[in-house]
């Protein structure tokens, strides 16, 4: 047989058009129905080891025996296998004989998850916005503080509540817009992910120049309201990692970057703030780099400076976002992209990175033949097509109407995420707070009076910005040490929805003995911040707990909230929900609870905030015994069916 036959018998464009009719009839039009199997298939088959089969790295495969016509459409529909990631179907379903398989092979490694380029572009982006917002705890109440000098601890720790929850606030207000135009074709998640990087950068800037404090406030919403970035990376990584095996790791990503952020971010805002305060032979009058009058303008705006550093972090994410990431969006990840051509430019000639600007072709690895570059999948029926959906296949994608996704499944997922977001969202600005809160002191009690007795005891621990600091590290070093270490072995034995409802018992029991660090012996005496052995391992004590359940509540919410998505064609619009959920609860949360924090040290308890907190986590613990781990693909729309395999497959 001559190379042409060969090809005859591999591409169903070149049969005669009555059998390609007869082949359309089984498995669909060639409009909606792609080749659906790369050419694996005809490399076992015909290029490695079948009898009579010749292989030339420089020609095509020429076989000595002839097929009958019948063989040759057999062969041929072997080739076409149903699958579901189709435009618009997004999520591939993993039934749980392929769930059983997959415990027996090798365990996951983060080596082992694909498109590791993507994943690292998308923890550079989301790094940047923990690095902003947790440095700002280091010392926002000293800022504050330094707008007026005369308010009262109270007003000072409810300013800080507001201050916090303005930015999720205004999230609120746009996440389902930008989970939306996330969804558009005339959007798409890049866009929305570099917009949300330039304006907190904007608004970052703004904010360590504010001088008082409705200033503060507005810079914070400004930055809530461009920047809808986490629904929208959610949603990405579900597009990249399509497999239920490697969701574990691949939705750790997130949340293990925000403990790197944990641990610089505050660092970075206790070293940094004031600095003319805290090196004045650096940079005060008459020093090094001040000169005679000192540095101005950091004498005006004591708290730029760490705004101005995390600044610089977000403009460098946004611009590898720019160069580096690609769309997956199905509408939109055909269209032209100058700056991901720069990017390609980048690696090429500055990285030296040996990359195939064409999709089409990959490389084979692990084998003789690994020299060799083969087509992958093609997505049209036609072989010389190119890859990317033509105008019919693109109308006739479909997408789940808005009023449709609201599903039993879906309300109660939100549900529990919107209490699992306000406490722990409470969590990170009661603690801000009540570290920087003045110690009670004997001699000069607050309020006036008072002596300690019972549960009625109160006062802060005192601690300066640096030490501030260096307890909101401790955070991150706990965290992010259980997610590298427990966390993967532990979640894929425990599951999704058991990890979650187990962990989260563990966040009112770390509420209930926050505010008992007030009465733990320090080697320092008031008014002077707490010190020693004794009161720093009780601190690590209570972040261990608390860590230990954020380590394993946060990524499964996340899995949680994925995969209850009804149709995959609203997947960004889920996230947008849930981002908007999360944005609403801990805009209540921190204000509300900053609010009772004062009350309680007006009245001389410091734990009634942390306890009231206790009981909205056990309310949150009640309702995430409803939630069910969904499949991502609940909602059928018309064309699709679900097989007895679970998989979802058009068939118009």
């Amino acid at each position: 047989m001559s190379s042409k036959d060969f090809a005859t018998d591999t591409y169903p464009e070149s049969r005669s058009s009555s059998e390609s009719s007869d082949l359309s009839s089984v498995a669909g039009s060639k409009s909606s129905t792609p080749l659906r199997k790369s050419l694996e298939y005809a490399e076992s088959t015909h290029l490695l080891g079948q009898e009579g089969t010749r292989l030339d790295a420089n020609a095509i495969p020429t076989r000595t025996h002839v097929s009958s016509p019948a063989e040759r459409d057999r062969r041929q529909l072997d080739l076409i296998i149903e699958t579901n990631v189709q435009a618009g179907t997004a999520l591939p379903h993993v039934d749980e004989t392929e769930n059983a398989e997959a415990i027996k092979e090798k365990p996951v490694t983060w080596r082992s998850l694909p498109r590791k380029d993507q994943l690292l572009v998308l923890t550079l982006a989301r790094l940047s916005e923990p690095l902003t917002q947790t440095s700002l705890g280091s010392y926002i109440y000293y800022q504050l503080q330094s707008f007026n000098p005369s308010l009262p601890d109270s007003a000072i720790a409810s300013q800080a509540g507001i201050v916090h929850a303005a930015f999720p606030a205004a999230q609120f207000l746009t996440a389902i817009l930008w989970g939306r135009f996330a969804d558009s074709e005339y959007g798409g998640r890049k866009r929305v992910i570099w917009i949300g990087l330039l304006g907190t950068m904007i608004s970052i800037i703004g904010f360590g120049f504010s001088h008082s404090f409705a200033m503060a406030v507005s810079f914070r919403c400004l930055g809530g309201v461009l920047n809808g970035n986490i629904g929208v990376m959610r949603t990405m990584i579900s597009e990249i990692i399509k497999e239920k095996k490697y969701q574990s790791r691949a939705f750790l990503i997130l949340p293990m970057t925000f403990n790197i952020g944990v641990i610089i971010g505050p660092i970075l805002g206790g070293l940094l703030a004031d600095p003319v305060g805290s090196y004045p032979a650096i940079f005060g009058p008459n020093s090094l780099l001040g000169g005679k009058d000192g540095v101005r303008w950091m004498m005006e705006w004591p708290y730029a400076l760490p705004n101005l550093m995390s600044a610089c972090f977000l403009f460098i994410s946004t611009l590898a976002v720019l160069f580096f990431l690609e769309e997956t969006s199905e509408l939109c990840r055909h269209k032209s992209d100058p700056t991901l051509r720069i990017g390609r430019w980048i690696r090429r000639h500055i990285f030296r990175q040996n990359i195939v600007l064409d999709h089409g072709y990959t490389a084979v690895p692990g084998d003789e033949y690994s020299s060799l570059e083969i087509q992958m999948t093609p997505t049209s029926a036609h072989r010389n097509a190119p890859a990317r959906p033509d105008e019919e296949s693109t109308k006739m994608r479909r997408k789940l109407s808005f009023k449709r996704i609201w599903t039993r499944n879906l309300i109660n997922t939100l549900l529990a995420h919107g209490f699992l977001a306000m406490h722990v969202g409470t969590f990170n600005s009661l603690w801000y707070i009540y570290l920087s809160t003045p110690r009670y002191n004997p001699a000069d009690p607050h309020p006036p009076g008072f002596h300690p007795h019972g549960l009625h005891f109160s006062g802060g621990l005192a601690l300066p910005p640096p030490k501030i600091g260096l307890a909101l590290a401790i955070l991150g070093v706990i965290g992010i040490s259980l997610q590298l270490f427990i966390y993967p072995s532990l979640s894929h034995r425990l599951g999704t929805a058991l990890s979650y409802r187990i962990f989260l018992a563990l966040f009112p029991i770390t509420y209930f003995l926050a505010p008992f660090l007030s009465v733990v012996p320090s080697t320092t005496t008031p008014p002077a911040g707490v010190s020693g052995f004794l009161i720093w391992t009780s601190i690590t004590t209570v972040l261990f707990i608390q860590v230990l359940a954020r380590t394993f509540a946060l990524p499964c919410t996340t899995i949680l909230v994925n995969n209850c998505c009804p149709h995959p064609s609203v997947l960004g619009t889920v996230h947008g929900l849930g981002q908007s959920v999360s944005s609403l609860t801990r805009t209540f949360g921190p204000v509300m609870f900053g609010w009772i924090f004062g009350r309680g040290l007006e009245m001389g308890v410091v734990g009634l905030g942390w306890w009231i907190l206790a009981g909205v986590a056990v309310l949150g613990c009640v309702v995430a015994q409803v939630v069910r781990e969904g499949d991502g693909h609940e909602i059928l729309l018309k064309g699709e069916v679900r097989g007895k395999d679970g998989v979802v497959r058009r068939v118009e």
